[in-house]
């Protein structure tokens, strides 16, 4: 499993190259290639919520039910 030092690295990683505008990332000796921005965003997406969730930080989540009288 992974550490949030590992996450992280790969985080700082990812959000480098994205701004470098390179497909291709390194980090501890392992090169990725990716295909398009998109492609690294979710990846960036998916990292970010795996150091929320190592945090024990939850995401919100609210269920609002509406009726004729209002709430």
């Amino acid at each position: 499993m992974a550490t949030t030092d590992d996450i992280q690295t790969q985080l700082d990683a990812l959000k480098a190259q994205r701004a470098s505008g390179v497909a291709r990332v390194s980090y501890d000796g392992k090169s990725i290639e990716y295909r398009g921005d998109t492609e690294i965003a979710e990846a960036i997406r998916a990292l970010e919520a795996e150091l929320k969730s190592l945090a024990g930080d939850k995401p919100v989540r609210q269920i609002r039910v509406t009726t004729s009288k209002g709430y």
